[in-house]
């Protein structure tokens, strides 16, 4: 039996690609006067976003998850048809959109029982959820069935890394993401954070005083983070994530390859603006890369 494969709107695939792989994405909400609340993408686009916040330094704006009702208006339709459903949400750790989704899959369970619907925590975010939801997308492809994409997902999920850098402290400190001490006093410094995202949380990996260097530095991490696992990037999908600046996000991908290709044998790399959703916590400028392993 076929299965359709579902994520939310943290995957940050763009229209283009979701229609063109038939994924169907579940929007979160965007709001900037804590009251509006509008559906990203379908209502507000990612660029009108981004430059809201750039014309407005001192606005910070907020993200709401996905409804249960919004679940299974999505799965519904799928659940007719006699298919299986596969859906990868957010983190656990940065929202609660994957328990939305799993009350709406009990909700239709009920309704529809000889229909398996899984609900997965993908333990990542963004442009690096993106690639993991294409990877499933190759596995469907690739014949693979229900089951056996069930154990592919987990054997490659927690490969994940992302490893980004932001322009400055004040998003992550006004979205809980950091501590205020630790931030206030990086903000005065006019530090730069480095950051990695694994196994589901962020965790600091380092400060530069220049944008610049801080690209220098993720590069040099991506290289140390290979040489101790033992693995060639080769055997990874490799993305740069961008906020608002395209250019910046073309020279750090030309960089970023450039290092890659002194001890791999990778020839492209994609890049994926970063959405809403995780753009309310980095603000207008984050910066990185996500890489997780190829299921083959």
């Amino acid at each position: 039996m076929a299965y359709q494969i579902i994520s939310d709107g943290s995957c940050d695939l763009g229209i283009e690609l979701v229609q063109k792989t038939g994924i169907k994405v579940v929007p979160f909400y965007v709001t900037f006067d804590g009251q509006t609340y509008k559906k990203e993408i379908e209502e507000i686009s990612v660029r009108v976003f981004y430059q809201e916040m750039v014309d407005n330094p001192d606005k910070f704006p907020m993200s709401s998850l996905p409804s249960v009702q919004d679940y299974v208006e999505a799965f519904t339709p799928y659940a007719k048809e006699g298919k299986d459903i596969i859906c990868l949400c957010i983190t656990t750790k940065f929202s609660g959109s994957y328990n939305s989704a799993k009350s709406a899959a009990d909700l239709l369970r009920e309704e529809y029982p000889q229909i398996k619907i899984q609900v997965l925590d993908s333990t990542v975010n963004t442009v690096l959820q993106g690639i993991l939801v294409l990877e499933v997308v190759k596995m469907q492809q690739a014949g693979l069935s229900f089951e056996e994409t069930l154990t592919e997902i987990e054997r490659i999920k927690s490969t994940g890394r992302i490893i980004f850098t932001v322009g400055n402290y004040e998003y992550l400190i006004h979205g809980g993401r950091i501590g205020k001490v630790m931030g206030t006093a990086a903000s005065t410094l006019g530090i730069k954070p480095l950051i990695v995202l694994k196994e589901g949380e962020i965790f600091p990996t380092g400060i530069t005083r220049s944008r610049k260097k801080g690209m220098k530095r993720l590069i040099e991490q991506t290289k140390s983070h290979f040489e101790k696992i033992g693995e060639s990037p080769d055997n990874y999908q490799i993305v740069v994530g961008y906020g608002y600046n395209y250019e910046e996000a073309v020279e750090f991908r030309d960089q970023l390859l450039a290092s890659l290709q002194t001890y791999s044998n990778y020839k492209t790399i994609d890049i994926f603006q970063i959405g809403a959703t995780i753009g309310v916590h980095t603000g207008p400028h984050p910066i990185g890369l996500g890489l997780i392993k190829k299921y083959i």
